[in-house]
């Protein structure tokens, strides 16, 4: 057990309760869940959106355990997809996530690594789909993101209802807790320590546009980390698409 053991109060009101409850939890949780883990008072707020990046493509792999024997800390990820302003759970949602192993490489795209020679192409670890069920919730086996360099350890997320996005979005983990793993368990610690923050990461930063760049919240036991949020988003994909030009718009200096 770690110091972070208080976490699972807020991972329980955030991923167990019934919408309606989360709110009402939300004073009782708030010394201990991570700030932008769940919903102020009163709303359900739209996740703050986010770039794509560089390393996203769809391997039609419809499943829940995504590490492929990828070496690393276990991670057991929670997500809760909800209608923003009413709370209301939205299933049949397609859930995708993403992220780099724990020497900061991802699958299927080569240039990569600190000399820019890896390649991973043909490989599929760390991705996958899935759908939401009636609760509006999906669940991943993986393992703890590497971090690279520039970058705060993240997940990415993409969410489509039908033929819709309604949400592109980057997830990240208490600074804190991050290093403490990164410097205690294998592979991590055959590195140097991540050479970017939260508060650091520009497209961290670039999510408090909307409200915060999103921390999960989380938790450890033994050798898994827990992590859950709730993710709220507008069914019709307006928020998504505007926020998408509001990135181009940014990329060209308009």
């Amino acid at each position: 057990m770690t110091r972070f053991l208080s976490r699972r109060q807020a991972l329980r009101s955030i991923l167990a309760a019934p919408a309606s409850a989360i709110l009402a939890e939300r004073a009782h949780a708030a010394e201990v869940t991570p700030a932008a883990a769940d919903q102020p008072p009163g709303q359900c707020r739209l996740l703050p959106q986010a770039v794509e990046g560089p390393y996203y493509f769809d391997p039609k792999l419809v499943r829940s355990d995504i590490a492929e024997g990828r070496p690393g800390i276990r991670l057991r990820l929670e997500l809760r997809i909800i209608e923003s302003g009413t709370c209301a759970p939205i299933p049949n949602a397609r859930v995708d996530v993403w992220h780099a192993d724990a020497q900061g490489i991802y699958s299927g795209y080569s240039g990569q690594g600190p000399n820019y020679d890896t390649s991973t192409k043909g490989e599929s670890f760390l991705r996958g789909t899935q759908m939401t069920d009636e609760d509006g919730r999906v669940k991943f086996k993986s393992i703890y993101p590497g971090w690279y360099p520039g970058r705060t350890p993240h997940i990415h997320v993409k969410v489509f209802i039908g033929e819709t996005r309604v949400a592109t979005a980057q997830v990240y983990f208490p600074d804190e807790f991050s290093a403490r793993i990164y410097t205690t368990y294998e592979p991590y610690n055959l590195r140097s320590i991540s050479d970017t923050t939260n508060d650091e990461d520009s497209i961290f930063r670039d999510g408090e546009r909307d409200g915060g760049g999103t921390v999960l919240a989380v938790n450890q036991d033994g050798d898994t980390v827990s992590a859950g949020l709730l993710i709220g988003v507008d069914q019709t994909g307006e928020a998504a698409n505007y926020a998408e030009r509001g990135f181009l718009r940014r990329m060209l200096g308009l």
